[in-house]
């Protein structure tokens, strides 16, 4: 449960209950900075969407009614709280995104993948990109800042030594007197997420092609966590990722992804020939 103090926090934090055997690997080379990567995954085909720098940022392009992923690797040897959000919303606690906020405890070089908004602790809502009217954050009026993922990532503070027991009757007395610590804050309410709707293709051949792309509340599906402690180190977070997306064509447009076309796979891609299959080579 979160405290008004964001010095000395405990931050009601989100860690995995189960790991598979690939989740937890060593880390290769990272320069300081890189605590944590961050890639966005097409659930449909397991592929990584590649990225293009443009103008200092990252982007990767999606299509309409594709689920996708976000699969954070911790790069460090220590648990690191990493605080997520998807067009300006907490994928967590569907708050506005600020740093103070709840995540997900990775464990020392645990690589794990998140699939969609936080229902409860068994539950989420897929990712799925939409064109922004069908997005979460545009039916909950905060269309803002469609169009970009991010993590905030905190290391976790050393464990602190116990306190010297008192010796004499002085100190035990003022023990004794001292009022009890105050109780910790409630914790908001997260805000109530609209009905999930069915994402079908059907849905997205309506949308206007110059549309901005965004993630919709996609349908619900098995996802089981529990619940942890975890104090910051600091105030601040020690390293932030942020990566920007949009359709293809509109990252063409924009001069982030060079040329005006892409390959599209074909069913016959060899030219027409009359003949029959020949023998093999040996």
């Amino acid at each position: 449960m979160l405290t008004t103090s964001l010095r000395r926090r405990t931050a009601l934090a989100l860690g995995l209950l189960a790991l598979a055997p690939w989740e937890l690997r060593p880390a290769l080379a990272r320069t300081q900075n890189s605590l944590v990567d961050l890639r966005v995954i097409n659930r449909d085909t397991g592929e990584v969407l590649r990225s293009w720098r443009h103008g200092g940022r990252l982007y990767v392009a999606g299509e309409p009614g594709t689920r996708y992923g976000l699969r954070f690797s911790n790069h460090t040897g220590g648990r690191v709280l990493v605080v997520a959000s998807v067009d300006g919303v907490n994928i967590v606690t569907g708050e506005t995104a600020n740093y103070d906020q709840r995540g997900y405890v990775l464990s020392p070089w645990q690589t794990t993948e998140v699939n969609g908004w936080r229902k409860n602790e068994n539950e989420i809502a897929a990712f799925q990109f939409a064109p922004l009217s069908g997005s979460y954050a545009a039916k909950t009026v905060r269309a803002g800042d469609v169009g970009v993922i991010g993590i905030a990532v905190f290391r976790e503070r050393p464990p602190q030594s116990p306190p010297v027991a008192a010796t004499n009757r002085a100190a035990q007395d003022m023990a004794r007197a001292a009022p009890p610590p105050p109780a910790p804050a409630a914790e908001a309410p997260a805000m109530r997420a609209p009905k999930e709707e069915s994402m079908g293709s059907s849905r997205f051949s309506k949308a206007l092609q110059d549309e901005k792309l965004g993630t919709a509340h996609g349908a619900r599906e098995w996802s089981v966590i529990n619940t942890v402690s975890f104090v910051r180190a600091t105030q601040e977070p020690q390293a932030i990722t942020s990566i920007e997306y949009d359709t293809w064509d509109h990252l063409v447009a924009k001069g982030v992804i060079p040329g005006t076309s892409r390959h599209r796979p074909q069913a016959f891609p060899a030219e027409p020939r009359l003949s029959y299959v020949p023998d093999p080579p040996w």
